[in-house]
């Protein structure tokens, strides 16, 4: 095992008929969640004309003047929707609020949805910005998204036991995040501690981010070093959020990471968060404790344990809790 280097996926066999090599695929994917709880992947459906056209997309909606993108402020959405300006963000409570803005949607349920109007959380509209083809593209690359996270985490149920479709029927109707992100030059940092998105672990299931060409992605490894994740053309970097590592018992490492803003450029990346049903519970996979290694953490529910990591990272969300 490397441990200045993350390794490198070919999924292309999880779309083929060989389950030889289907096997192996899944092999790989369960040595590098075991291992690092990072990993990249190439060989996936997503075109790069779709990442192009979003990264364009990107640029331009940052770009915008505040006014507009503050008409979607997500600190007045009650279910964490729309545009998260610069600091709003507090991933690392040791550093100041993040040098970076988002976009956030997730799971789109009309205002008259049943949940909706229970005041259920998590779940409403999507809040998109007034810009032609906007709301197209982005529906439809969630929706890709989350196709793309299933497949992983199918592969990942031989490992630990479990039917095929246990995480197929868990995620449907899921309250997974699909984000675009804005970190802009590292000089227009307020001081010398802010980093673009402080070290943290990611709060959901399975984590799959496109990033730019700017780099500053950094991971630590199993000696605590800080390691590079650089871009690679036409992968994206999976990681494991806290909640596979809840399911697991601590078998698939939710490892912390950071973004160092780049000098002089700035920086695009959009992740998508795949975490399951709100309703779903989280606790310890069968196969994944015995005598010697008893469950570690009690049980909770998909949203229950965002919302409580949520509070710790959003000042607005504390108000309100």
């Amino acid at each position: 095992m490397s441990i200045d280097k993350l390794p490198v996926i070919d999924i292309a066999p999880l779309y083929g008929n060989d389950p030889d090599a289907s096997l192996a695929v899944a092999n790989a994917i369960d040595a590098a969640c075991r291992e690092w709880g990072f990993f990249y992947i190439t060989g996936h459906p997503i075109s790069r004309e779709r990442m192009s056209s979003l990264l364009d997309t990107a640029k331009d909606f940052f770009a915008r003047p505040d006014t507009e993108k503050l008409a979607i402020d997500i600190t007045q959405s009650a279910h964490h929707r729309g545009y998260g300006a610069i600091a709003t963000e507090q991933l690392d409570p040791s550093k100041p609020s993040d040098l970076k803005e988002t976009f956030d949607m997730g799971f789109h349920m009309p205002a008259e949805h049943p949940e909706v109007l229970a005041g259920k959380p998590l779940r409403g509209p999507n809040r998109h910005p007034d810009i032609a083809g906007w709301k197209d593209l982005m529906e439809t690359h969630y929706v890709d998204m989350h196709e793309l996270a299933k497949t992983l985490l199918r592969s990942m149920t031989i490992a630990l036991g479990i039917e095929r479709d246990f995480f197929d029927t868990r995620f449907e109707e899921p309250i997974s995040v699909f984000r675009m992100i804005h970190y802009p030059p590292r000089h227009t940092a307020t001081s010398a501690d802010q980093q673009g998105a402080g070290a943290h672990t990611d709060y959901g299931c399975i984590t799959l981010l496109y990033q730019d060409q700017a780099g500053g992605l950094q991971v630590q490894n199993i000696n605590g070093e800080w390691i590079d994740a650089p871009p690679i053309a036409d992968s994206f970097v999976v990681n494991l959020g806290d909640m596979m590592a809840r399911w697991s018992n601590d078998r698939y490492k939710s490892t912390p990471h950071r973004v160092i803003s780049p000098l002089g450029v700035d920086r695009y990346s959009m992740p998508f968060f795949a975490e399951p049903h709100p309703d779903t519970e989280i606790s310890c996979l069968p196969g994944c404790s015995d005598a010697n290694n008893p469950p570690k953490y009690p049980s909770t529910t998909s949203a229950a344990y965002l919302l409580s990591r949520f509070a710790d990272t959003y000042a607005y969300r504390r108000e309100e809790a």
